[in-house]
């Protein structure tokens, strides 16, 4: 009995959320809140660059790593190359 109660509450409770967040209004945003808004997403992409790079550089540095120790050992290692993947398009402003 106790259980069905408490799952007949959970389940109201549920609702009335749904209920709530389906009635707010988009949030509009302001000049300068767009202007904060832009500058935080080129900050990001410029980040999520600098990451990138930094990425590569290590990368290569381990791959000349390994490449030396192979041939120390006798070992040809040829490695694979591997095209850079192409930069996507900047979607066009409204």
């Amino acid at each position: 009995m106790n259980s069905k109660r408490g799952l007949a509450v959970a389940t109201l409770c549920l609702m009335v959320a749904g209920a709530v967040y389906a009635k707010l209004p988009a949030p509009t945003l302001t000049d300068e809140q767009k202007i904060a808004a832009e500058a935080a997403k080129t900050k990001a992409a410029d980040a999520t660059k600098k990451d990138g790079e930094l990425l590569s550089k290590s990368q290569d540095r381990v791959a000349t790593r390994y490449i030396a120790a192979q041939r120390a050992k006798g070992v040809t290692v040829k490695p694979t190359p591997i095209a850079a993947a192409p930069v996507p398009a900047a979607p066009a402003k409204k």
